[in-house]
C-alpha cells in the first residue's frame, strides 16, 4: 500500500502570501490612489463603451499555469477590465434599477475580504456587526425588535427567504419533512400584473408552479387593484385552493408604482394571508422624511425583501430580508449536523446566522453597509432618496415641456417612461413597431456615444424608454443633457431614413 510521503527537512513549504510584503505595499498605495482617481474623475468618462476585439480576445486566454509579476496582472486589469464597466457608478446610468455604490463601501469590501471571515455564524465581531447591520434594517422599516432578518446576494433572494417562511407557515403540513406534495390543498399567492420576475422563479423554486402566483390586474396608477384581489381570493377558495399570500410591490420595476401597503395589509388580515412586501426598489423610502408617507404600512408586513446595494448605495453584492416572526424564519433553514452543534463557549458558542437562509457559507456581506452608515448617517441616505424622486419628477416636467417628447406613465416616484415622438415634420406620424424602432436606436445610440445609459420597457402595450434615478452623483444639468441629446438624437435618425 502506497503511503504519503512526509515533509523532510529539504521540503519548501509554499504560501500564497508575497515574498516581500514592501513590494506589495508600494504597489497597493498606487491601487488606492488609482480607485480614489477613478471615481473622482468618473463624469468625465463615457457611460459605457464597446470593448474592442482585442479586448475581447484577452478574456478566451487559457488557464495560466505559471506566475506573472502581481505589477503586471494589475495592468492588465486596468487597461482590460476598469476601462470597460458596465458604468452603474456614472451619474447617467439610469438603466433597470441599481445603486451607484460609495467610496466608503468600497473600502469595506476590501477590509472584509482582508479579514476573511465567514459569516455563517459563530462568536467572532463579523457575525456580530452582521446582527447589528439587520437591525438597523429593522429600524428603518419599523419591525420590532423581536423579527430577524439575514443578508443575501440581492432582492431576487430576499424575495425567495420571504416567501419560502410564507409556504411553510401556510402550507398545513410540515413541508420540510414531506415536501408541497403532502399539502392538501394547492397554494395560491398574489401579486400585481406589475410584479418582478423573482416572483415567478421562486414559485418555480419552491415547488409550487408559475401558475401558484395569480396575477391581479392593476389600477390607472398600476398599483394593485384592491377589488380584483379579493374576487380572485373568494374564487381560488371557491374552486379548492388555499390562498396563501399576497405580495404587495413598493416600487414595481417598470414606473415605480406602489401599491396600497396599508389596504393590502388589511386584506392579508381579514383573510388570513401571509403579508410580504416586494420593497427592493422603494422600501427604503421608509427614511426618506419627504417621501416615507408612500410606503405607509410596510411596518405591518409579515415579510421584506429590500436592497442596500441600491438606495444605500453599498458596492454590490447585498439585499435583506426581513421576517417579522423570528421563530417561523429559523425553523425555516435552521439544520443541525453534528459539526455545526453550538457549544457553550469559544468559537462556536455566537448564533449560527446559516439558519436563516439557504447558505452555509456567508460572505461578510455587512461591512460595507456598516461603514458607511457611520460616516454618513441614516439621517443624510433619507435626504438622498428625496433627491432622486426628486429629480425624477423635474425630468418629468423636461420632458412634458418638449414636443418632440412625451410621457409613457406617471411619474410616481424616481423611474420615468418617455418616448420620442418626433414633431411631425418628417411627412409622417411615426406609431407602433416604427416607433418602438425609433427609440431603441436612440436608447442605443445613447449609450454607443457614451452619454447616457437609460433601458426600455413596454407599459400599457406603449414601448417607452426608461429612467431610473437611482444614482447619489446624478445632479440637474445630467437630466438637461438628457433630454437635450435624446431630442438631437431623435431628429438625426428621422432626417437619415
Amino acid at each position: 500500500m502506497d503511503t504519503p510521503s512526509g515533509f523532510t527537512a529539504t521540503t519548501t513549504e509554499e504560501t500564497l502570501d508575497p515574498p516581500d510584503w514592501a513590494d506589495v505595499q508600494v504597489l497597493s498605495h498606487r491601487i488606492v490612489d488609482d480607485a480614489v482617481a477613478y471615481l473622482r474623475d468618473v463624469r468625465e468618462r463615457p457611460v459605457w463603451r464597446e470593448m474592442p476585439g482585442d479586448v475581447r480576445d484577452f478574456f478566451t486566454a487559457s488557464l495560466p499555469q505559471s506566475p506573472s509579476p502581481l505589477a503586471d496582472v494589475y495592468g492588465d486589469v486596468v487597461e482590460r477590465l476598469m476601462a470597460y464597466p458596465m458604468g452603474n457608478i456614472h451619474p447617467r446610468f439610469w438603466a433597470w434599477y441599481m445603486g451607484s455604490s460609495n467610496f466608503t463601501g468600497a473600502l469595506g469590501d476590501f477590509l472584509a475580504a482582508i479579514q476573511g471571515s465567514n459569516l455563517g455564524g459563530g462568536n467572532h465581531a463579523a457575525a456580530l456587526m452582521d446582527s447589528q447591520v439587520v437591525d438597523w434594517m429593522k429600524q428603518m422599516l419599523g419591525f420590532p425588535q423581536s423579527a430577524s432578518g439575514t443578508l443575501v446576494s440581492g432582492g431576487s433572494m430576499a424575495n425567495i427567504i420571504g416567501l419560502t417562511v410564507a409556504r411553510n407557515a401556510k402550507a398545513g403540513v410540515d413541508v420540510r419533512e414531506y415536501g408541497v406534495a403532502a399539502m392538501t390543498k394547492p397554494l395560491r399567492f398574489y401579486g400585481s400584473d406589475q410584479i418582478h420576475s423573482c416572483h415567478r422563479k421562486a414559485m418555480e423554486a419552491l415547488g409550487l408552479g408559475n401558475r401558484a402566483l395569480r396575477r391581479i390586474p392593476t389600477d390607472a396608477g398600476l398599483r394593485i387593484d384592491i377589488d380584483a384581489l379579493r374576487k380572485a381570493i373568494a374564487e381560488d377558495r371557491k374552486a379548492g385552493f388555499k390562498p396563501a399570500c399576497v405580495i404587495g410591490t413598493a416600487g414595481t420595476v417598470n414606473t415605480g408604482a406602489i401599491d396600497d401597503l396599508q389596504a393590502l395589509a388589511r386584506v392579508a388580515a381579514e383573510e388570513d394571508l401571509w403579508f410580504h412586501v416586494d420593497g427592493c426598489i422603494g422600501a427604503l423610502m421608509a427614511i426618506a422624511p419627504e417621501n416615507a408617507h408612500r410606503v405607509a404600512g410596510i411596518e405591518r408586513a409579515h415579510s421584506i425583501a429590500l436592497d442596500p446595494h441600491k438606495w444605500l448605495h453599498a458596492p454590490f453584492e447585498v439585499g435583506c430580508a426581513l421576517v417579522r416572526d423570528g421563530a417561523s424564519h429559523r425553523d425555516t433553514f435552521a439544520v443541525t449536523p453534528e459539526y455545526l452543534e453550538s457549544t457553550p463557549r469559544g468559537l462556536a458558542s455566537g448564533q449560527w446566522l446559516h439558519d436563516y437562509g439557504l447558505q452555509t457559507s456567508r460572505g461578510f456581506r455587512a461591512l460595507k453597509v456598516w461603514m458607511a452608515l457611520k460616516e454618513h448617517g441614516v439621517e443624510k441616505f433619507g435626504r438622498l432618496i428625496d433627491q432622486n424622486i426628486a429629480q425624477g419628477h423635474t425630468l418629468a416636467g423636461l420632458i412634458e415641456a418638449e414636443p418632440t417628447l412625451e410621457l409613457t406613465a406617471p411619474t410616481s416616484i424616481n423611474i420615468v417612461c418617455f418616448r420620442y415622438r418626433g414633431d411631425g415634420q418628417a411627412g409622417e406620424e411615426l406609431t407602433g413597431e416604427a416607433l418602438k424602432a425609433l427609440n431603441t436606436e436612440i436608447m442605443l445610440r445613447l449609450q454607443e456615444e457614451g452619454i447616457a445609459v437609460l433601458s426600455d420597457t413596454t407599459v400599457h402595450g406603449q414601448h417607452c424608454l426608461r429612467v431610473a434615478i437611482n444614482n447619489h452623483r446624478t445632479r440637474r444639468e445630467d437630466l438637461d443633457l438628457l433630454v437635450r441629446e435624446t431630442v438631437r438624437l431623435g431628429k438625426e435618425i428621422l432626417r437619415s431614413r
